[in-house]
Parts: structure tokens; sequence; C-alpha cells
């Protein structure tokens, strides 16, 4: 059960869906509840499908490409420690590539919204991908496995029920009370990245 909360927390952490919402109300502002509830829905699929993906196939990635896993921690220890500090500074959209001008003029050219710029990349992104891939390295048992499953799939349901009430968030907390409770998740994950950026080089340096 720690290892699945602990999986959980470092997932919803990282993904930030309350960092999703503002985007996913401004991005669906002309659609029905039931087309906003459809979008949430295959949101938290294809998100569902990529972080799978990611856990599973992941490290054949890292065998064809040569990366040892202690390289991936680094990296991905890097990009989760930045992805937070993007947080904690208010910059998380820029961050991730998405300014509000570019993404209102290209919705308005296409009708899936769910895989990109949803799905990918601000929900699942580099830094969910790369803790994916290290979680599957690290914990081999069936047991082990299935928690890590069973938190993905916690946190994918939980991204949909917050995408499908995005509306009533921000009309309970506001764009202050979210961007204040990012900032507070922001710092998290600057935390988690750092640990996991810590631990591989104790780990480098007892192998020396």
């Amino acid at each position: 059960m720690e290892l699945f909360i602990l999986t959980f927390a470092a997932l919803f952490s990282i993904m930030n869906p309350l960092g999703t919402v503002p985007l996913f109300v401004g991005l669906t502002q002309e659609n029905t509840m039931k087309e906003r509830a459809q979008i949430a829905f295959w949101t938290s699929v294809n998100v569902l499908i990529i972080l799978l993906l990611s856990f599973f196939a992941g490290k054949y990635l890292l065998l064809f490409f040569g990366i040892s896993l202690n390289s991936l921690k680094l990296a991905g220890g890097l990009i989760i420690a930045s992805s937070g500090f993007a947080l904690l500074t208010g910059k998380y959209r820029e961050h991730k590539g998405m300014k509000r001008e570019p993404v209102q003029d290209d919705i308005k050219t296409r009708s899936e919204i769910s895989l990109t710029p949803l799905a990918i990349p601000m929900l699942a992104g580099p830094g969910t991908i790369s803790l994916l891939i290290t979680y599957n390295q690290a914990y081999t048992k069936t047991s082990d496995l299935l928690l890590v499953i069973g938190a993905i799939l916690f946190t994918t349901l939980c991204i949909y029920l917050l995408l499908k009430v995005s509306r009533n968030i921000v009309n309970l907390l506001g764009a202050s009370g979210i961007n204040a409770l990012s900032r507070i998740i922001g710092f998290i994950i600057i935390a988690i990245g750092i640990e996991m950026i810590t631990t591989t080089i104790l780990a480098i340096i007892t192998t020396i």
C-alpha cells in the first residue's frame, strides 16, 4: 500500500492536473457540458495509454538507445525539478510550450484536443514518462507491478474527475487559488526531482 500511495503522489504531483484545469476550461468554453465530459474522458484514456506504454515499453527504448538506468534517473530528475521550478515561478505553461495565443489559434483548426495539447504535453510529459521507466526497473515483483498499475489507473481516474468538474473548480478556487496550489505542488515536485538526482549520484558513488 505504501508503494501505491508513493506512486500516486509522485504521478499526481508531476502531472499536476490542477494546473491543466484553466487550460481545459479555456479550450472547451464553447463546448456543451456533454462534450466537455467526453473530452475529459478521452483525455484520461489517452493519458492512461501513454503511461502504460511508458511503464512497460520504456525499458526497451533504453536498451535500443543504450541508455543506462542511472543516466535516465539523472535526466528525469532534472526534468522533474525544472517542471517544479516552472510551477513555483508561475511559468508552467511556457515550460510545457503552451502559450495561450498559439493554443487558442490551433484549437480553431482541429476538433480533437484530448491527445494534444491536453494529454501531451500538459499531463503526460517527459518527467512522468522517465519516472515510470525508472519505476519499471526498480520494482520487478508481480505484486509491486500491480500496485504501480493500480496507482496509474487511480491517477487517470482522478484526472478525469478533475477535468469533468473543471468549471466548478475554477468557480470555487478562482485563478489565484489554483495558482497558489500549483506553486505548493511545484515545491513538492522540485523535492521529488532532487531526491531522484541525489539517490542516483549516491548509487553511482557506491559502485565506484
